[in-house]
């Protein structure tokens, strides 16, 4: 620019500038000046508006509200509200209920809830007991899992055979034993409920627990809630799912998510994917938890004033072979075919009933690989027959140990539970070595099925030698003012074992079928199937049930009818006796004696929602089908997810033809229990009668995906593919019915009848 353009420039004044600068700043993209702090005190300067950045202890108090007490007041109101709809689910184990006008705590059914998807979560035996606690009263409550709970047969289990016990001892004292155990759960449930019992006076706790650490719920091999390296974000998860907000949000997470947890709860079958060795990292995880749960136990009996006997808990090892086995992760392709070829000698000299020369097989092996869990069985089962019961008893031992679906206790958490309950007395906190007496009244010391029915539940000796043991050590924890009720203070003999079996009425109606059960509900099925030497399992349980079913005679019925009489008339109170009773009738065919039976029941136990369940289903073989829709229907409303009270509806409303809403329940119990088989069958044979043909065939294939072994289903499948011209697929369902059971009359003459017609 030349010097004359120069001149000729026009240059604002300071005056002009300064309002050109004026007018810029009111531009309204600029009228706010950006700084580091967004929100500050407000103040005014002349024409301007500046904001001054909160610091100190104004910053730290705004944090806190943004960040805690915002929060805190959103999560209060929109639980409050939850609360005010009854939103939910009860979490804590007692909840109120009322008989006769007065104030009981009783089992809540959805407990589990917490822990397991509401279609396979499990319950607690169902009690009852005052919610004022009178002065003649000792009140016992007993903490674990299923054997703790008396699986196969909860009416046996210890809790109720130390109540007799205590009865018979100290007549003049009401002996209340609240067993809150329950099948699957583990120490973090258990912890849980030690608080709840911990607000309803006991006067002590039992505590036998530990078989369900690694595959209850955050263990290392469960199937339910994934384990979790921090106990700390465990408990806050439980404690979330207390609230109803949790509540709603895991039932949000579920439906936008999905849920990866079974369909149907299949027991120890379920976990079969789930395989931990013994020297897994997680096991650290699972040992440190359990010890941190019994500490915690220990601390709030010891907070309460209530003593607290800490149970070891043994196990079957003599006959019950390890579920899995998994060889040592670094063995080569080599050394595996090198051990297979000894461990098949060894079988073969086993086999021959040459021991010695089998066990020399077998230790070559072990050089090679000593982390298999079958062949250290297998050494054991060798030393026991060479009478070498020391070696033998290490050995089962250690195939206990390596078992890789750890649904037994191993030592190691047993060594917890007797550091946890050491040296404790003081604090009224004792130790009760089950292992020990169970070693002591077992072959040799090697436990096996002498006390129990298969890898962890008692017999009914199994769990009367518990009881006894745990009466023994009441007698230093009993106050004195319950000891001067002696009745045989000079005595120190226990009621036998056959006298509480009589108070009991374990009859020899419930050992056959008792066994009956536990072969067809255990035995039978996955991973039972997966251990050594079980078709010779199989083969001496059938054996010892035929003996049984052959000594119900029918002076043997009559007999087992006198001791249900007389057991109520000893104790008429006793819900359990009734409840066994109305079985025993149902089963003899005395429906009308049956429902008399279950009411008594109600009487005593009024949330039992299967005695509703049971009287429906007995009005309905009575023809009583408006009885049986409305007794069903209380059952349901105790429990809305009960699948066979949903058939039994189904069966009366399908009976008066009201088939749309038998339809719509068959449909729900098979949701809630997706092998549920006479629910198919009966919604195959409801479609059908509708001439829905296709439908009905989709049914009993959809069954079969649950029940593949299921005959019924098979044989009602083949007669409607018949029905329908499908000649070939039907012969195929039946003749696949006859795989099952090659005896079956029905299914021979509706597979010869079509073979007639082809020809």
């Amino acid at each position: 620019m030349g010097a004359k353009n120069r001149k000729n420039r026009k240059i604002p004044s300071r005056t002009k500038r300064n309002a050109k600068q004026r007018n810029i700043s009111k531009h309204p993209l600029l009228e706010t000046k950006v700084t580091s702090r967004i929100f500050g005190r407000k103040q005014k300067t002349g024409s301007q508006v500046t904001f001054t950045p909160i610091t100190g202890w104004r910053l730290w108090m705004f944090r806190f509200t943004a960040i805690i007490i915002i929060p805190v007041i959103l999560f209060l109101t929109l639980e409050i509200a939850l609360r005010v709809v009854d939103y939910g689910f009860p979490t804590n184990m007692f909840v109120k209920c009322r008989m006769n006008e007065t104030a009981f705590y009783c089992n809540n059914i959805k407990y589990s809830w917490s822990y397991f998807p509401p279609n396979i979560a499990r319950m607690a035996n169902p009690f009852v007991f005052p919610a004022t606690k009178s002065k003649d009263t000792y009140r016992i409550f007993t903490l674990g899992a299923s054997a703790a709970a008396g699986t196969p047969k909860e009416a046996f289990c210890f809790g109720r055979i130390l109540k007799t016990m205590l009865q018979q001892q100290y007549p003049q004292v009401d002996f209340e034993v609240i067993t809150t155990a329950m099948p699957a759960i583990n120490s973090h449930v258990v912890l849980d409920i030690t608080k709840d019992c911990t607000q309803h006076q006991g006067d002590l706790f039992v505590v036998y627990l530990g078989n369900n650490e690694v595959v209850g719920p955050y263990g290392a091999g469960t199937v339910f809630t994934p384990l979790s390296s921090s106990l700390s974000l465990i408990r806050f998860r439980i404690a979330l799912k207390a609230t109803k907000l949790g509540q709603l949000l895991t039932n949000i997470l579920k439906s936008v998510c999905g849920e990866n947890a079974p369909e149907v709860w299949r027991g120890l079958e379920m976990f079969l994917e789930e395989q931990v060795r013994a020297d897994d990292p997680r096991m650290e995880v699972v040992y440190r938890h359990f010890q941190r749960n019994l500490q915690d136990i220990r601390r709030l009996a010891c907070k309460g004033g209530t003593p607290i006997i800490f149970c070891t808990v043994p196990v079957n090892l003599k006959d019950n072979p390890p579920f899995a086995s998994l060889h040592r992760p670094n063995l080569t392709d080599g050394e595996k075919k090198s051990w297979d070829k000894i461990y098949r000698l060894g079988m073969q000299y086993e086999e021959d009933g040459n021991f010695s020369e089998s066990v020399k097989q077998y230790l070559k092996a072990a050089k090679i690989d000593d982390q298999y869990a079958d062949l250290e069985f297998r050494l054991g089962r060798c030393y026991w027959a060479m009478g070498e019961y020391n070696t033998s008893r290490e050995r089962y031992t250690q195939a206990c140990e390596l078992d890789t679906l750890r649904f037994r206790a191993d030592n190691r958490i047993n060594d917890i539970i007797r550091n946890t309950a050491s040296n404790q007395t003081d604090e009224e906190v004792y130790l009760l070595d089950a292992v020990k007496i169970f070693e002591q009244n077992s072959p040799y010391n090697i436990t096996g099925q002498e006390l129990f029915y298969e890898h962890v539940h008692m017999n009914f000796g199994g769990n009367y030698i518990l009881a006894s043991a745990i009466f023994k050590q009441m007698q230093d924890i009993l106050p004195n003012q319950v000891k001067r009720y002696n009745a045989n203070p000079d005595s120190s003999d226990l009621p036998t074992e056959a006298e509480c079996a009589r108070y009991l009425a374990y009859t020899d109606w419930d050992k056959y079928k008792i066994a009956e059960d536990v072969l067809s509900s255990y035995i039978k099925h996955a991973p039972f199937t997966n251990q050594l030497y079980h078709d010779q399992k199989v083969e001496r349980m059938e054996q010892r049930i035929q003996i049984l079913m052959k000594a119900i005679s029918p002076e043997v019925i009559k007999k087992v009818e006198s001791q249900f009489l007389w057991a109520i008339k000893q104790n008429p109170s006793d819900w359990w006796l009734h409840w066994n009773y109305g079985e025993f009738l149902e089963e003899m065919g005395n429906y009308a004696e049956a429902g008399r039976q279950f009411s008594l029941v109600l009487n005593y136990m009024p949330n039992r929602y299967e005695a509703w369940a049971k009287l429906g289903r007995l009005s309905g073989l009575q023809g009583d089908i408006n009885a049986a829709v409305t007794n069903n229907l209380k059952a349901l409303s105790i429990c809305p997810l009960f699948p066979d009270a949903l058939f039994n509806l189904g069966l009366a409303y399908q009976l008066q033809g009201n088939f749309d809403e038998a339809i719509k329940k068959y449909y729900k119990a098979v949701r809630l229990k997706p092998d549920h088989i006479q629910a198919y069958n009966n919604l195959g044979a409801v479609f059908y009668q509708q001439g829905k043909i296709d439908k009905a065939i989709q049914t009993y294939r959809d069954g079969l995906k649950f029940v593949p072994d299921d005959l019924d289903m098979h044989y009602n499948l083949g007669l409607i593919l018949e029905a329908k011209g499908h000649r070939d697929e039907a012969v195929k369902e039946l003749r696949t019915a006859l795989s099952i059971d090659p005896n079956s009359t029905k299914v021979h003459r509706a597979l010869g009848a079509i073979e007639k017609n082809n020809n």
